[in-house]
């Protein structure tokens, strides 16, 4: 009796064991139903990022794949050829496919391409990595910051460790020299470990290419584990990437391209705008222009073609100088220099103004963007010749608003004074003459005649105050 009574007891138990056990599996199925989905095999967006990486390609490529997730395409590819770019547009880049629900594919092509230093970092944040043969992925050691061709000094061979590597023919050997730099090539090299290990790539070698500025081939990479897959051309990539299982912000997706559409997504207006004003050397010209258009409409006051061009001039390089990373002390200094030039053209001096100003400016000019990225550095040769074209500009400007401030005055209210007319109709001291061919109501301390001459020596309200003069001595330039 009580045997039955203990199984009678179990058996609630055990029926709610088994209930228990089947909701949890099919729970696990839906979890896992719902983060496994299957690409859709309509459409791979090809988005080409060549030369240098900067606000301009940052700008296209998150908006690119953003509206690729939004039109529900299967893959975006990025296919790169970069020798490096900014830090901060790089990592624009970075964070766009981390948060993209599309999987993105890094593919370093053509032939000959190669994907340096930022390109590096935007290679291990991809969901695949994949290179053509004869390509290259690494030194992705950061620029130092400072004026153009500024580079970590080597450290003496005696105080090297013989165990250190060489570094290429690009790059300084040792670690940093300096606290700044130091500190610059440890974020990196986090930065790019954490990548490496989010994707499951080769996390020593990625370290190397930020510390040392390491380099591999496209098969020496695929050997390393710092990419996926080699491919000679596009179709080749897809088929290699049929049926890969992806994890993505949106969830797990599996790669269906049998049949996908290749869309190659070119750069429209608004990232053609931007890359050309985002050119540092661009940059600086439009700021001169600016200056130089509103100083030009304030010395000599026209139809305000010059001050509106200008106006608009100053706003597009204020707005490209917020988006690169500008030394605000070199802009100080540029200001400072077009303010000494226009000091030496306005006040007597010996010169002293005017080469201290095209010091200021050169200096300036050279410190203006802070980075040594190609592309992105103001070259000497220009920054000379904006000196001497804008202290040649601005003293020709000067000299002539000087002399037109001299001239005398030949309208309004000035003019009139010293003016000599002819009286047509007078009652007593006051009545009508006629001056600079117009009708003027006169007064006068003597009586005046019609025929008389006279000389206006003030104005009061809407009168005129004249004396009269001998006829002999009335100039016939004046009167009419």
């Amino acid at each position: 009796m009580n045997t039955l009574l203990h199984d009678a007891q179990r058996q609630p138990n055990l029926v709610n064991f088994l209930i228990a056990l089947v909701v949890v599996s099919a729970l696990n199925v839906t979890a896992h139903a719902a983060t496994q989905a299957v690409a859709p095999s309509g459409r791979v967006v090809v988005l080409s990022v060549e030369g240098v990486i900067g606000p301009a390609a940052a700008d296209f490529v998150e908006r690119a794949i953003d509206k690729a997730a939004q039109d529900g395409a299967a893959l975006v590819v990025l296919r790169l050829d970069t020798p490096g770019g900014l830090d901060t547009s790089m990592r624009q880049i970075i964070k766009a496919i981390l948060a993209s629900r599309t999987p993105v594919a890094s593919f370093v092509a053509p032939q000959g391409a190669r994907a340096a230093s930022a390109g590096t970092f935007i290679v291990y944040a991809s969901h695949v990595a994949a290179m053509a043969p004869g390509t290259s992925i690494g030194a992705a050691t950061p620029v130092a910051v400072g004026m153009p061709g500024a580079a970590p000094r080597p450290e003496p061979e005696t105080s090297r460790k013989p165990a250190q590597p060489e570094a290429d023919d690009e790059r300084p050997a040792g670690p940093p020299s300096d606290a700044l730099t130091s500190k610059q090539v440890s974020d990196a090299a986090a930065y790019i470990r954490g990548l490496a290990q989010l994707r499951g790539r080769n996390v020593e070698w990625a370290e190397r290419a930020v510390r040392e500025a390491a380099s591999l081939s496209a098969e020496e990479a695929l050997r390393e584990g710092a990419i996926d897959l080699v491919a000679a051309d596009m179709r080749e990539l897809l088929a290699k990437l049929e049926g890969r299982e992806i994890k993505t912000a949106g969830g797990i997706v599996r790669l269906a391209l049998t049949d996908a559409a290749i869309e190659d997504v070119q750069p429209d207006w608004r990232t053609r705008v931007l890359q050309v004003i985002t050119n540092p050397s661009i940059a600086l010209l439009l700021l001169l222009f600016g200056v130089y258009g509103l100083y030009f409409e304030l010395a000599t006051p026209g139809f305000g073609l010059a001050g509106i061009g200008g106006a608009i001039c100053l706003l597009l390089a204020l707005f490209a100088f917020q988006l690169l990373p500008v030394n605000y002390a070199g802009l100080a200094l540029l200001l400072l220099g077009i303010a000494l030039i226009t000091g030496e053209a306005l006040l007597p001096g010996f010169g002293v103004l005017g080469a201290g100003g095209i010091a200021a400016f050169v200096i300036g000019a050279t410190l203006l963007v802070r980075t040594d990225v190609p592309g992105f550095g103001i070259p000497l040769s220009l920054t000379i010749g904006l000196a001497l074209f804008s202290a040649a500009f601005i003293l020709v400007v000067a000299r002539l608003a000087v002399k037109a401030r001299h001239r005398p005055v030949v309208s309004g209210r000035e003019a009139l004074v010293g003016s000599t007319g002819e009286v047509i109709e007078a009652a007593d001291r006051a009545g009508w003459a006629r001056i600079h061919g117009e009708s003027w109501h006169v007064r006068s301390t003597h009586p005046l005649h019609a025929g008389d001459s006279v000389r206006v020596t003030g104005v009061k309200d809407l009168d005129l105050e004249v004396i009269s003069e001998p006829t002999e001595n009335m100039e016939a330039g004046h009167a009419v």
